[in-house]
């Protein structure tokens, strides 16, 4: 089949919108599909993968994290003409995306399928940077009470990545099914024993416990609250060392704290890595932690699972879908005492971190991308098969009408 992924936003930005989207797209393809990324961009711009439609957009006036996106309100004509080609669209974001698959796909009778990958009343502000901070708000709290319902409304197939997502969903108006399709993760890298970096790389030693936390250096991660933690943890173990794995906007106020802490010798900021060169930072650590409340998934942790670390987390959306307290990794409450607790009680049991470990490692096995690439399909092929029903039930119709027939 032909199938359009819809996203307002695509490479060469780093999301875990964009990492889903060109996974599955290459998976889909495995399994014999033509997949096309309608997105927006420079028309020449050079990508590594294969039918990637840019129409014309505008440079987003934001910070230099957001510096390669570019937004439109509407395709050029050519790939209007090929978007209408498809059988089925997947729109990845509620904004742009969703409205024009709406407006070109709709009236033609093709499924539109849209995937809820982000909490947008959490995230409303960062992704209406355009805006003043009181606009934002404002205008994510309208979205959240009036657009999504009626989008949703208007969609033949809603996906939520877990179950918090999609009880959040309905909780905001959605009263139309939603189906839980967890983010599929590329678990063949991370299934490897692969050999870890020398900890002297980071300026620990081999008796050193490490922490690492693996994602976006951004507001909405809660990486203070992480080293406040971690600041407390290390006064009772000097041998625990934090490794953050990422860039963002936040990094210049995350360094200067550190500083601030007189922590500087015990946390080593890596910068952005490239995503295949990950497995072996996993691999170089005892503990994946994350302070995040905002997750709708959480597909670092995932991956931290897969490379056999156990997870310290908070109790939340998202995370707590994917870690089973005490089985796969500790959750704690929202409080630093609870958390650092927590962290101490890892870092200062080598059995426990094992066991947690070798836990965290089968239960990732659930989120394969094999496996949910083909419950997406299984729905891609239902709501086709649904399509011809339609046109089998209006062509009888039709076919009476003229033929005099009740």
């Amino acid at each position: 089949m032909r199938i359009g992924m819809m996203a307002d936003i695509y490479k060469p930005h780093i999301s875990g919108v964009t990492n889903y989207i060109e996974l599955n797209k290459t998976y889909l393809e495995k399994a014999g599909h033509q997949v096309f990324v309608f997105t927006f961009g420079e028309e020449d711009q050079q990508d590594d993968d294969p039918n990637v439609i840019r129409s014309p957009g505008l440079p987003l006036r934001a910070p230099k994290a957001y510096a390669d996106i570019q937004v439109g309100l509407r395709y050029d004509a050519k790939a209007r003409r090929l978007l209408q080609t498809m059988d089925i669209v997947h729109a990845h974001h509620p904004f742009l995306s969703t409205t024009l698959a709406l407006r070109h796909c709709k009236p033609r009778g093709i499924p539109i399928v849209f995937t809820n990958h982000t909490r947008y009343d959490l995230m409303a502000q960062a992704y209406l940077t355009l805006l003043p901070e009181f606009v934002g708000e404002l205008v994510g709290e309208l979205f959240i009470k009036t657009y999504l319902p009626s989008v949703c409304q208007a969609i033949d197939l809603v996906i939520a990545p877990s179950p918090s997502i999609k009880e959040y969903l309905q909780r905001i108006g959605v009263n139309t099914s939603v189906e839980m399709i967890p983010h599929g993760v590329d678990l063949a890298p991370f299934r490897e024993q692969f050999q870890p970096f020398a900890r002297s790389k980071f300026g620990f030693t081999s008796d050193d416990v490490i922490v690492i936390y693996v994602g976006r250096l951004g507001p909405e991660k809660n990486i203070p609250f992480l080293l406040r933690a971690f600041y407390g943890a290390v006064q009772a173990s000097p041998n625990l060392g934090l490794l953050l794995v990422g860039d963002g906007p936040e990094r210049d106020n995350l360094e200067a704290m550190v500083e601030h802490m007189n922590i500087a010798e015990r946390v080593r900021f890596t910068g952005l890595v490239n995503y295949k060169d990950l497995p072996p930072y996993l691999a170089s650590a005892d503990v994946a932690a994350t302070a995040s409340v905002s997750e709708t998934f959480g597909l670092s942790v995932v991956e931290a699972m897969a490379s056999g670390l156990p997870i310290l987390g908070i109790r939340s959306p998202g995370i707590g879908d994917n870690v089973v307290d005490g089985v796969s990794g500790l959750l704690a409450e929202n409080d630093m005492a609870s958390f650092a607790a927590k962290m101490m009680m890892l870092v200062n049991d080598r059995e426990l971190r094992q066991s947690m470990g070798e836990q965290a490692r089968k239960a990732a096995e659930a989120f394969a991308i094999e496996r949910t690439v083909e419950l997406i399909l299984s729905h891609y092929r239902r709501l086709l098969e649904r399509k011809k029903e339609t046109k089998r039930g209006l062509g009888s119709m039709v076919q009476r009408l003229f033929s005099g027939r009740k």
